[in-house]
């Protein structure tokens, strides 16, 4: 499963530092994009509703800003998939068209 968190600048956002650190604490990789870089993207969410940073999208999700029910819910569904095997690919696909592939950064652990 690809997980996208978009993001503004580092530091300048406290509920993306809180969301990242939550992915970070449970082990879930994920990539960092940034909604500052992006205004299609910034168009695109405000279209979907999405007003909030960070906004978290995956294959089958979205929301805007530090959700822990959210996130612990994703949890419980990546594990569930991959004590099966299921759906855990190794490079993130493309999600906003406009987005530049050396805007983003990915945090693996």
């Amino acid at each position: 499963m690809t997980i996208t968190v978009w993001e503004l600048a580092p530091g300048s956002c406290v509920q993306c530092s809180q969301t990242k650190r939550e992915f970070d604490r449970r082990g879930i990789i994920y990539k960092t994009r940034r909604l500052d870089k992006s205004y299609k993207a910034i168009e695109r969410f405000k279209e979907l509703g999405l007003m909030a940073a960070p906004i978290v999208e995956t294959d089958d999700r979205r929301w805007s800003g530090f959700r822990l029910e959210k996130i612990k819910s994703l949890e419980t569904h990546l594990k569930n998939e991959r004590a099966h095997g299921i759906n855990v690919p190794l490079e993130p696909i493309r999600q906003v068209a406009d987005e530049l592939e050396d805007e983003g950064t990915t945090n693996e652990l």
